[in-house]
């Protein structure tokens, strides 16, 4: 088998757009192949299986979050990167709950955590992750809903509308978390 010329970059930009375009149900392999002219065994010279594939997607997501700042900066910033994909939360939740991909969205709180001068940074992360998590996804699918109608708004307006519950509740977790 030779190698399709493309790199790991490459086939996460690919996947991504596609992702955005297409939605995680309709994400797979032979798809991701398809948009890059290639035939989907050559996928695998650079990941094992569609999981290896989605880790490097929920990676890139985080990486989108701007890097550094205080617990809500932090937090808020990795919330719109989630948002900002169609289906970015899920991927991200998936890859989280399998333990794969880099951890990186964990270790960004939990070092904004103990720069706070939480005493338990690494528990502190864990709630707080998954708090961001769970949010994204529900907004996410209060999006896809009002996208078809079985939800009371417009799909572009569900993350804004959602803004003032997610302060909410990130203010109640670093007030009383400890």
């Amino acid at each position: 088998m030779r190698d399709s010329g493309h790199s790991l970059e490459s086939i996460v930009d690919a996947s991504l757009a596609l992702l955005d375009d297409i939605g995680l149900p309709d994400l797979s392999m032979r798809r991701v192949a398809g948009a890059l002219g290639i035939q989907p065994s050559a996928l695998y010279w650079h990941v094992e299986n569609k999981q290896t594939l989605l880790a490097a997607i929920a990676d890139r997501i985080v990486e989108e979050a701007p890097a550094g700042g205080g617990v809500a900066d932090v937090a808020w910033s990795l919330r719109s990167a989630l948002l900002a994909h169609r289906d970015g939360a899920e991927v991200v939740v998936s890859t989280a709950a399998l333990g794969l991909g880099s951890g990186a969205l964990d270790r960004r709180i939990r070092e904004a955590c103990a720069s706070a001068g939480s005493a338990e940074p690494t528990r502190d992360a864990t709630v707080l992750s998954q708090f961001l998590l769970g949010h994204c996804y529900l907004v996410q699918q209060r999006m896809q809903a009002a996208a078809i109608g079985a939800f009371d708004a417009a799909p572009a307006d569900v993350a804004a509308a959602t803004e003032a519950d997610f302060a909410a509740g990130l203010g109640a977790l670093t007030r009383y978390g400890s």
